[in-house]
């Protein structure tokens, strides 16, 4: 395995514990992305150059894109509240509906109506 496919594979790892670790409360809020480069042991600038070579995507846009992913799990799955989730993503909930809206195109509240209309 190249060098290159083993910093990404860890980095993937990395975003899927850690993005569990805050939701369960273990780690308080999300980490920057210099804060992750370090705890893989790279450069922010190595680690950006890295992934994106190997998947043609910024860190960020998995980062975001697994964040979106357990939300919309969340949303779709429980009865807790919109603004519950976001507080429990670290979010304020105004906040969290538009970086949801952004990624998603569709609000956090409109999410959950056309996936209760699914089951």
């Amino acid at each position: 395995m190249k060098r290159s496919e083993e910093i990404t594979l860890q980095y993937f790892a990395f975003l899927d514990k850690h993005i569990n670790d805050v939701i369960s409360g273990i780690v308080p809020e999300f980490m920057e992305l210099n804060e992750i480069a370090a705890e893989l042991a790279v450069s922010h600038q190595h680690l950006t150059d890295t992934v994106k070579k190997e998947k043609g995507e910024h860190p960020c846009f998995f980062y975001d894109e697994k964040i979106i992913h357990e939300a919309k799990a969340m949303i779709a799955k429980s009865d807790q509240s919109i603004a519950e989730i976001a507080r429990m993503f670290t979010y304020d909930p105004s906040n969290f509906s538009k970086f949801f809206k952004k990624l998603t195109g569709i609000t956090p509240g409109a999410f959950r109506k056309d996936s209760q209309l699914k089951y």
